[in-house]
């Protein structure tokens, strides 16, 4: 009876240390979506910047940037997945990979180049029928965020300057209500023509508007550049965190299971521990009774 006892003490405190350790993993990846929300919403401002001096050098050119933002070859396309390097996350990576292999395989023509963000988004992509894709490294801090985005805008322009790419469609994973997530679709090039009209008529905030010095085109050249970044940042962070929220609805389960496993194990502690006492008792009153006739 001792010995079992022990092994089910052993069992508690085994379920208590890692009881602590969910805990601290759910703070963690808690603080790590507040991180990534502040990140998104950052960008606000400088978005609208951005916005406005498109504006601007759309209206003096009088025309949107046909030449850069239409396709020449309409039936080539890049795809950018964004996943996840670390476990512990559920279907994160293979919903994402369904949702993104169906979607490219529904389009026309066929997708040339593959960039997928994550180890683990490399490994479900084997099992899609997409181009074997180029991996890179997931960031794990918003200021690693930059560098990663800049290494894809510099590799996806190398490809469209050899026609080997007219079209850029991004797929990450972004935050839901109540620790959740869902797949999420953008198409980035070329850029929306309705987009682009509504944006020429953006009216300018203050009475004097700014001039452009130097060529109009390559200003928006720039400045598209600078909408490609934002729109990337704002993919990866949401990744980051609808990561990190999936993270957390699983820690919460295993905070659920641990605790009902706790809860059995203490009952199962217990009542082990009063048998042992039943039979000390049991003991102590047989020993009585023997000792008492002896006596008589």
């Amino acid at each position: 009876m001792s010995g079992a006892s022990d092994t089910l003490a052993r069992q508690i405190a085994g379920a208590k240390d890692l009881s602590s350790v969910v805990r601290s993993m759910k703070a963690l990846a808690a603080s790590s979506i507040a991180q990534y929300e502040r990140a998104v919403e950052s960008l606000h401002e400088y978005t609208r910047t951005v916005e406005l001096a498109l504006s601007l050098c759309l209206r003096e050119s009088g025309t949107t940037q046909q030449a850069a933002m239409k396709p020449r070859r309409g039936t080539t396309r890049g795809a950018i997945i964004f996943g996840s390097d670390q476990g512990l996350v559920g279907r994160f990576n293979e919903s994402l990979m369904e949702f993104a292999a169906s979607a490219l395989n529904a389009l026309p023509g066929g997708t040339q180049h593959v960039w997928v963000i994550g180890e683990r988004m490399q490994q479900t992509a084997a099992d899609s029928r997409l181009p074997s894709p180029i991996t890179l490294p997931v960031p794990h801090s918003v200021n690693a965020i930059p560098p990663l985005v800049s290494q894809i805008i510099i590799a996806a322009a190398g490809a469209r300057a050899q026609n080997e790419m007219e079209e850029i469609h991004v797929f990450n994973n972004r935050p839901t209500g109540n620790a959740g997530y869902e797949p999420y679709s953008k198409r980035i090039l070329p850029l929306d023509a309705l987009w682009q009209r509504d944006l020429a008529l953006l009216p300018w905030p203050d009475t004097a508007a700014p001039q452009v010095l130097g060529s109009t085109a390559h200003a928006i050249e720039s400045l598209i550049s600078e909408h490609l970044f934002i729109l990337l940042f704002q993919a990866c962070a949401q990744s980051l965190a609808a990561e990190n929220a999936s993270r957390l609805a699983a820690m919460q389960q295993a905070e659920d299971n641990i605790a009902k496993i706790l809860d059995d194990l203490n009952r199962k502690f217990h009542r082990i521990r009063q048998q042992s006492i039943d039979e000390a008792l049991f003991d102590v009153v047989t020993g009585y009774e023997s000792l008492t006739q002896s006596g008589r």
